[in-house]
């Protein structure tokens, strides 16, 4: 791993290097990250990095267990098709919810988003196209009133199925067929046309589901 600059904060900075080793492919599953030898590396205090640590573990990136050094996370194709099947109830549920709150206002932001995400996969850059992706749900759960299941869809997004999508390198061949499913999403709630929406959201979380089992697949045939 690359030693930091001095622009952002240290644990910021030690984050997304972190991050950026670990959707790389520097870093695998079930690799340690001692934190002795991680901060001398970025040549940073310990300070920082557990912030980039704990941080990195809030996504699921990275397991945390006391007493020991951090460790990347490994899943189970299992897991994370149970994380997929939450999702999908809770986001479509959530389309539903946020129609009495769609303006022009919000559609502009939400175009923004998608524009940024197809620029950063002209770029392959991964690790932003990720950050966007979560920006983008977050961003249509921010309408919903009810505290408690934006939580959970924060949590689900940031959960065992975002880190599978990441630790198995599906990213490089899905990104572009994700932002055109957010495009459907968005075009729908432009139009106010709800249910379609709706579907629009299911088919995405679906085709995630796809795009993983034919990751998988191909791992089989390997």
């Amino acid at each position: 791993m690359k030693k930091i600059a001095k622009e952002d904060s240290l644990a910021t900075q030690a984050y997304n290097i972190i991050k950026q080793a670990i959707i790389s492919g520097d870093l695998s599953p079930g690799d340690s990250l001692p934190e002795e030898r991680v901060a001398n590396d970025l040549g940073i205090s310990r300070t920082p990095l557990r912030e980039a640590i704990k941080l990195l573990a809030t996504e699921g990136l990275v397991l945390l267990e006391k007493g020991k050094p951090a460790v990347v996370a490994s899943y189970t194709p299992s897991e994370a098709f149970d994380f997929l099947e939450v999702r999908s109830i809770l986001e479509a549920h959530n389309i539903t919810m946020i129609e009495p709150y769609l303006d022009d206002a919000f559609i502009s932001l939400l175009e923004q988003n998608i524009t940024q995400q197809e620029q950063t996969v002209v770029e392959q850059n991964y690790q932003f196209f990720i950050d966007l992706d979560l920006s983008f749900h977050l961003l249509l759960a921010s309408k919903n009133k009810n505290k408690t299941l934006v939580e959970m869809i924060k949590h689900v997004n940031n959960g065992v199925n975002r880190a599978f999508l990441l630790l198995s390198k599906t990213l490089p061949i899905s990104a572009k067929d994700a932002v055109e499913e957010h495009k459907l999403i968005v075009n729908a709630l432009k139009n106010k046309d709800i249910s379609l929406a709706k579907e629009k959201m299911e088919y995405h979380m679906q085709k995630i589901g796809i795009r993983i089992q034919t990751y998988l697949n191909k791992g089989e045939t390997k």
